[in-house]
């Protein structure tokens, strides 16, 4: 079953539970700050950009979990195989760093003395700014980006738990046309419109204490058309509609249920061997050579998080609504496994 909201609704009803579980192309239901300090303490949210093209890859985060916030900057060099993410956390953000109540527009900033990423968004362009002193030894890191041509059509997911008052509210934004520059001390690395594409990740929601997902992105062009895709599962209860989509030109095509063929050596998922992705509609055939295994694992007390999000080359074939078959040539994208209590 994959159950479509059409219409702007009411995320949450007077309870503090869902008016409405199911899929979106657009960001619909209207999503509201949390205001208690039980819901603030709770509440998960935050913007996750990646910019990237086939040869390097940035990623930026500003993330408010209530009990603890996190803000992230990395930098990954597929030619040369490396990354390096430095991640500063802060204690007891509750809501306090003020992320937007919609993606749409709205401006956003954190930092301290030593970093500093900001996001602003006016509606039609996005821009992604900031600083982080000592990212390669002493070396600064310093960025900015421009997101233009925003698609018309969007991943846009509300998924209830098994628990009441515990939701995912999520919306993934593929095929952004990227422009800019990333310097590290004296390096400068490129972004044009030709060859680059940024992706927004953005949260809102209570989770349940301990869950592991799977999420899998591209934004590639297919004979200079944008392509991408978004992939996931494994949270909540998506009996109402999964995250799968595929987007072509602006439009949003619905996939059914995709699954992540992680290979596994002496009972462990082997990360950097060959993957492989199909779906049941057999919409899906893809491989999946990693290049970088951004790995990171926070276990302090009762919190814990294992975070294997894998950088790699897709190959294979997807297929739209209408039938057509888009054939993916080394496309670089990113597949992740994450396991967290929080």
């Amino acid at each position: 079953m994959q159950k479509e909201i059409t219409e702007a609704i009411p995320l949450l009803d007077g309870n503090g539970n869902l008016t409405c579980a199911g899929f979106a192309r657009k960001l619909l239901p209207v999503y509201k700050s949390p205001v208690s300090f039980k819901e603030r303490f709770r509440t998960k949210q935050w913007d996750y950009y990646y910019v990237g093209n086939n040869h390097y890859g940035l990623c930026l985060t500003i993330d408010d979990n209530g009990y603890m916030g996190l803000d992230s900057v990395s930098f990954l060099d597929f030619d040369n195989r490396w990354e390096i993410t430095k991640s500063p956390i802060q204690v007891m953000t509750l809501g306090k760093k003020n992320l937007p109540t919609t993606s749409e527009r709205g401006n956003l900033r954190s930092g301290s003395s030593s970093y500093n990423i900001t996001f602003r968004n006016d509606g039609n362009e996005r821009h992604l700014e900031g600083f982080m002193n000592n990212f390669r030894g002493k070396e600064t890191i310093i960025f900015e980006v421009r997101l233009t041509d925003i698609p018309e059509e969007s991943m846009v997911i509300v998924t209830p738990f098994d628990k009441p008052g515990h939701y995912y509210y999520n919306q993934k934004i593929n095929c952004m046309k990227a422009s800019g520059k990333v310097t590290i001390g004296d390096q400068a690395y490129y972004f044009n419109e030709q060859d680059s594409f940024g992706t927004l990740d953005w949260g809102r929601g209570i989770w349940t204490y301990e869950n592991t997902w799977y999420w899998s992105s591209l934004s590639t062009r297919v004979n200079g058309i944008p392509f991408g895709f978004n992939l996931g599962y494994g949270f909540g209860d998506t009996s109402a509609a999964s995250e799968n989509m595929l987007f072509f030109d602006g439009k949003a095509h619905k996939l059914d249920q995709v699954t992540f063929h992680i290979p596994q050596k002496d009972g462990k998922d082997d990360f950097m061997s060959p993957w492989t992705f199909t779906s049941n509609d057999y919409r899906v055939n893809l491989d999946f050579t990693p290049i970088i295994d951004r790995a990171a694992c926070t276990n302090v007390g009762v919190i814990l998080s294992d975070q294997h999000q894998v950088f790699g080359r897709f190959n294979g074939e997807c297929v739209l609504d209408d039938g057509t078959i888009i054939q993916i040539e080394d496309a670089v994208g990113f597949a992740e496994k994450v396991h967290n209590k929080w």
